[in-house]
């Protein structure tokens, strides 16, 4: 028997019964749960199916022998966008870390407030700036340069600017942006281990 191909368009999980829209077009096939392949996930809406046809007792069609479609794999410039944003999602944990870093060095060197003020206040700046920037984007009006971005994260406010590429989807995939962004988070914290740290001081008296 010729198998056919669709989309599971409705499911009611709790009756146990749907309809799949076929992939050469035309109504509906009405099918149960009982017309589906042993599987360990249940149907769910907008599944890719494979099926056959039969009719029941009252001669209405309906699918049988219902199995699921493998995905068809990612292509790589998708699948490797995809290990960017997932790499880009993982990154926001150096926000913590560099707070619970921050605190270390607060209290074995004694830090002013003033330091954790700085970074909270530019941080602060840098998410506003990211925002409106966005907002500027999608208007078409004028835009915020990114050496300006760059400039405040490298000043301190690099925690703030990473929240908003990931919270706002905004400078979160442009290669060369990126490139830079973490040049300027590696040049921010070297520069706040040579102002802070009091092993370095010595080296600026020099």
């Amino acid at each position: 028997m010729a198998r056919e191909q669709g989309q599971l368009s409705q499911w009611d999980d709790t009756k146990g019964y749907g309809f799949i829209s076929p992939q050469k077009g035309g109504s509906r096939v009405f099918v149960h749960i009982k017309a589906f392949a042993l599987q360990a996930e249940r149907p769910r809406l907008g599944q890719s199916l494979s099926y056959e046809m039969a009719q029941d007792a009252q001669g209405k069609w309906r699918a049988i022998n219902v199995k699921p479609l493998k995905p068809v794999a990612q292509s790589r410039p998708a699948a490797a966008g995809a290990d960017r944003a997932a790499a880009s999602a993982r990154s926001l944990w150096l926000v913590p870390l560099f707070a619970a870093f921050y605190l270390i060095c607060h209290l074995a060197w004694d830090l002013k407030p003033a330091v954790w003020g700085l970074y909270m206040a530019l941080s602060l700046a840098s998410f506003i700036v990211y925002a409106g920037d966005k907002r500027a984007a999608r208007r078409g009006d004028w835009r915020v340069s990114e050496n300006t971005l760059h400039l405040l994260a490298l000043a301190g406010g690099w925690p703030g600017a990473l929240l908003a590429q990931q919270l706002l989807r905004h400078k979160s995939s442009k290669t060369s942006f990126r490139r830079w962004f973490w040049a300027s988070v590696v040049g921010n914290v070297l520069l706040f281990l040579l102002i802070c740290s009091p092993w370095l001081k010595p080296l600026l008296r020099l």
